[in-house]
């Protein structure tokens, strides 16, 4: 994605050439620079106050060390930004009569990107595959704006379309504005109902010191459908149409070196939702998600992951439909267990939960005798691990500890031990031979081997 070069540099008597000998030892920070003059060739749609607001920083650079790594800096801000495709730096000494003696001049040599591009891909749910088209227009206003445009289908019946603007403010990345419009159809045969979604979405995403985050509203039109005739008459009463507008707040801290097989850091997720700013669907959810990772010798990593999430209707004598609950099991979450196995079964319906908590252990190591070491191989993992979890309704009578007390005196658990292999940087397969534990009257369990895939795991 482009790189860093300084010209070679003309002798001058009192202009001290860092680059002049490649085997000495050069501390940059003592070779002074003064950068009076920034070029950038390439520039066709882009804005120039987007390009000027991230190289001003390198006018402040005072060594030779500073210039390289603010300019470095705002190379990779402009593509995050979107505005370029390939960034190149030439770092020259001033020219002229007029030049400084510790002057210099940096150039960027940009290429942008195409007016219009296009994609078709795989992306990954529970369990499912999708096929992707998409189309994209980048940095449509010169300002680092995209437009995407979006059509999946699933191969378990699902389908979706969706548009995406997303506008980043002040020239920060990670500072955006973002508007959506979607619609999709999915089946959950778990709970034997198919459901076609279409809505809108408003959000903002914006960094603190602490974190990432993230306050969108929803509003969506749902029309819950049952699958067959046998499908649990709770479900064909909750079947028809409904309208939810909602507020949700998401914060997130991610310090992990990789977000599927980490070797170090951890993660904290926390999230609020508000339902019942118009429509027919109201209540308040809050979920968290905890993920400590530790290396030990050996190329081992020990990990601890915690979940768990309280739901309840704001208005009293209400429910939460099924669409909105917590369901819990599956290969990625409470092994052991079929997908959304865990918790009231009606009529072999999942039905959901109110209040849920989920945890494991797992130790992670290479394979025996490491294969494919340095390639191929390091995307697979041995896995050890213990699950424990559990789902249940909220009794709005009795107090919140024994609601606690309730949920975990009733564990389900389980134990086991298979491969992980990392798909694509965000996804991951598993195959493990699990011993379910604990198992309540209701629950779906699935000993023996079982089979996941999926961009969400704990």
């Amino acid at each position: 994605m482009g790189a860093v070069h300084a010209k070679e540099m003309s002798h001058k008597s009192s202009h001290h050439d860092p680059m002049e000998d490649e085997e000495a030892d050069i501390d940059l920070k003592r070779v002074p620079a003064f950068v009076e003059k920034i070029h950038v060739d390439g520039l066709g749609r882009t804005k120039d106050d987007i390009v000027s607001q991230q190289l001003k920083p390198i006018l402040l650079a005072t060594n030779f060390q500073q210039v390289v790594a603010k300019s470095q800096r705002a190379k990779v801000q402009m593509q995050r930004l979107g505005l370029f495709n390939d960034i190149d730096i030439h770092i020259d000494i001033s020219r002229g009569e007029k030049a400084r003696s510790d002057g210099y001049e940096v150039t960027f040599r940009v290429k942008e990107r195409r007016r219009v591009t296009g994609e078709v891909g795989t992306q990954v749910g529970t369990n499912e595959g999708s096929i992707r088209f998409g189309v994209r227009l980048p940095n449509i206003l010169g300002r680092g704006e995209s437009l995407d445009a979006q059509y999946t289908y699933g191969t378990k019946s699902s389908m979706g379309s969706s548009a995406l603007f997303s506008k980043p403010l002040k020239g920060n990345p990670d500072l955006r504005v973002l508007a959506s419009v979607y619609q999709n159809n999915g089946e959950y045969p778990w709970s034997g109902y198919k459901e076609l979604n279409r809505g809108t979405i408003a959000e903002i995403q914006f960094p603190t010191s602490i974190g990432h985050h993230s306050l969108l509203w929803e509003g969506v039109w749902r029309v819950l459908e049952c699958m067959s005739n046998t499908s649990a008459f709770a479900v064909r009463e909750q079947s028809g149409h409904s309208l939810k507008s909602a507020l949700r707040h998401t914060f997130s801290r991610d310090s992990r070196n990789d977000s599927v097989l980490p070797s170090n850091g951890n993660l904290f997720k926390a999230s609020q939702e508000l339902a019942g700013l118009g429509g027919d669907t109201n209540f308040i959810k809050h979920e968290m998600e905890v993920q400590l990772n530790q290396s030990l010798p050996l190329d081992t990593v020990f990990q601890v992951c915690l979940a768990g999430g309280l739901m309840r209707p704001l208005l009293p004598g209400s429910s939460v439909k099924i669409n909105d609950r917590f369901m819990l099991g599956g290969p990625l979450t409470l092994r052991g267990f079929n997908i959304k196995g865990v918790g009231l079964q009606e009529d072999g319906c999942a039905m959901g939960g109110d209040m849920y908590l989920c945890g494991g252990l797992h130790l992670y190591t290479p394979l025996p005798f490491r294969p494919g070491k340095g390639g191929f191989g390091d995307f697979f993992r041995t896995h050890l691990f213990v699950n424990g979890g559990n789902l249940s309704n909220l009794n709005n009578g009795a107090p919140l500890n024994d609601n606690l007390k309730n949920l975990v005196q009733t564990l389900r658990w389980s134990y086991g031990a298979g491969i992980v292999m990392k798909i694509g940087g965000f996804a991951r397969m598993e195959l493990n031979y699990c011993w379910p534990m604990g198992v309540q009257k209701g629950d779906s369990v699935n000993p023996g081997l079982q089979f996941g895939i999926g961009v969400s795991f704990l």
